[in-house]
């Protein structure tokens, strides 16, 4: 629960927006549509009845193609923040509760309208001291307590409406799970400036990308400082319909959009398969675009060869003009971070779809999954082969990434596997740097471009004394064993011929069988004790005819069949009802 001070909403409101979040829930049967993946207009209109926290909920879910389907996804698009601005007077004091120090105290000069608002915050163009141009990003008021204490209510709203439906489509406790981490992780300002100082450092002059530089000694929780950025969003260099211009225009902006799509693509696969660290929300808003006045002297090293000897790498290159514009990257609240073994995998899955080797590529992502229990993996390459294979005979732009990654998700999810959260990070920022790309360059291929920065990272981490080692040493084993193999073929026939060899196998479905066996014998050995008890208790009424006890005796045994028998019909209904009730649950 949210720590008490100034800040802190009372128990009174609490209660109060707890009422209102069931309410709401309870009107558009939230939980049950979102589990069950359907109805997802209902749910938007929920989430912005809801206000901030649930708005941010819903727009992370639209990029999350691995927690809810492709229909969810676009209409969670369609969320907008509807936030108003701050007025000055309370940016003003939110500035100086956060810093100790007043507006004036910290800048030359402060706008007092932001240029940008968002649910989270709005951003103003402020002057340092020094006269450098600054963008400062503040968060809205109580911001933070309104998110938490909201993420709180949300987890109580799920235990007061005793929601514990399972679903094969949806996990709402992971969901749930995973959105607080991400929200709690994009409110956290200081978290943002980390993130985007190291990736300043490993891209700011890279080719024509730009990155920000923060301030962390002006950054304090609620307060961003980092350099101001001009340019518009990269969405104005995509192509108009039916754009009149002379046919010399048209092909520079032909050729430029080419060069701006070759430098995203390459500056993505470096982030991934060099820096191991790379953004993980790059869709058009967060991607500037910045044409140059003067660029003389401006250009960067092309490499085209390098190669890491001990601790020292040698790079030769050629040196290449840049352009007249430049990309800007902005928003480094959702970076995604990659171990080495991770982006090996990576690189393994891409090249394995080069191949379209159903078996390689299967063997591949089982690398990059968890095991969340028993995995039968002939099945999983059965099931994979039939469903990858229309994909790998179809073009780039004839495939539905979203639906592809969520029907990918689903599969291995019916197969006991779970794609490292990592992994669908990367997917989610791989498709909107592919969506932008194809928008830009139609004919680039983000998986072509990928393959040979995968086979170069492979060769790097290749060793080639280690390799030789290796070969040396199974060589060696290989040469020590082969004099023995007479000798262990005559002790196999030894055990042939002295019948003390002994056969076993597993087939599919092993259990599932057994336990049907076992229970079709379970149902014959209770069929056989109850003929037998009415036989017995049919002999005992005879018998008893002078007798009352005896005669009773074998009533009772009349009676308790009869029971056992209501009872195990009972069963079988109700495990019907059941089994019916599932089916028709599915079908909807």
């Amino acid at each position: 629960m949210v720590k008490e001070n100034n800040n802190t909403i009372s128990k009174k409101e609490q209660r109060t927006r707890l009422l209102e979040i069931i309410s709401v829930f309870r009107k558009y049967d939230v939980l049950l549509n979102f589990v069950r993946q359907r109805n997802p207009h209902k749910v938007k209109i929920a989430f912005e009845e809801l206000g901030v926290t649930f708005i941010k909920i819903g727009q992370m879910l639209s990029t999350r193609s691995d927690l809810v389907s492709p229909e969810f996804i676009e209409e969670f698009r369609q969320l907008q923040d509807n936030v108003t601005e701050d007025p000055f007077p309370v940016v003003e004091k939110i500035i100086k509760k956060q810093t100790g120090r007043s507006v004036s105290e910290l800048f030359k000069h402060f706008t007092e309208k932001p240029f940008a608002s968002a649910s989270i915050g709005q951003t103003h163009l402020a002057e340092l001291k020094d006269g450098t141009r600054v963008a400062v990003k503040v968060q809205h008021k109580n911001v933070r307590e309104i998110v938490e204490t909201d993420l709180v209510l949300f987890e109580q709203a799920l235990t007061i409406l005793k929601f514990a439906p399972d679903s094969s489509v949806i996990d709402i406790r992971k969901t749930l799970f995973e959105i607080k981490r991400a929200l709690l992780d994009e409110i956290d300002t200081m978290t943002e400036a980390k993130n985007g100082s190291e990736f300043y450092k490993l891209n700011n002059g890279q080719g024509i990308i730009q990155v920000p530089r923060f301030y962390p000694d002006l950054s304090v929780q609620g307060m961003l400082v980092s350099e101001y950025m001009p340019g518009k969003s990269i969405r104005e260099r995509l192509p108009k319909p039916q754009e009149e211009a002379s046919e010399q225009i048209l092909q520079q902006q032909k050729e430029e959009r080419h060069f701006l799509a070759q430098a995203l693509i390459q500056n993505f696969i470096k982030q991934v398969f060099t820096d191991h660290f790379f953004h993980a929300d790059p869709h058009p808003g967060n991607i500037l675009f910045t044409r140059l006045k003067d660029t003389k002297g401006q250009a960067a090293a092309e490499p085209k060869f390098s190669h890491q000897f001990g601790k020292t790498r040698v790079a030769v290159g050629k040196i290449k003009a840049l352009p007249p514009y430049r990309l800007t990257y902005l928003d480094f609240g959702m970076m995604g971070h990659l171990s080495a073994s991770l982006a090996d995998g990576i690189a393994n899955v891409i090249i394995a779809i080069n191949t379209k080797d159903i078996r390689e590529i299967g063997q591949a992502l089982l690398i990059i999954c968890d095991r969340a229990g028993v995995v039968d993996e002939e099945e999983f390459y059965a099931q994979l082969g039939l469903f990858l294979t229309p994909y790998l005979q179809s073009g780039l732009g004839e495939i539905d990434f979203p639906t592809l990654l969520f029907r990918i998700i689903q599969l291995c999810r019916d197969n006991n596997l779970r794609i490292k959260s990592e992994v669908t990070l990367l997917v989610k920022a791989f498709g909107l740097i592919e969506g932008l790309v194809v928008q830009l360059e139609p004919d680039i291929s983000m998986v072509d471009v990928a393959r040979p920065f995968a086979r170069e990272y492979l060769w790097r981490k290749f060793n080639v004394q280690n390799e030789i080692e290796n070969s040396v040493f199974n060589f060696w084993r290989a040469f020590t064993a082969t004099p023995q193999i007479p000798v262990k073929i005559g002790k196999f026939l030894d055990v042939l011929t002295q019948g003390r060899a002994q056969l076993k196998f597993s087939y599919k479905n092993q259990e599932s069988l057994l336990q049907r066996v076992e229970g079709m014998i379970n149902k014959l050995v209770t069929a056989i004790i109850l003929a037998a008890t009415i036989v017995g208790s049919s002999l005992l009424v005879q018998a008893g005819a002078g007798n009352s006890f005896v005669y009773n005796l074998g009533v009772g045994g009349y009676i308790l069949t009869v029971s056992v028998v209501i009872l195990m019909i009972v069963n079988t209904l109700y495990k019907r009802y059941k089994a019916w009730r599932k089916r028709r649950r599915e079908r909807k």
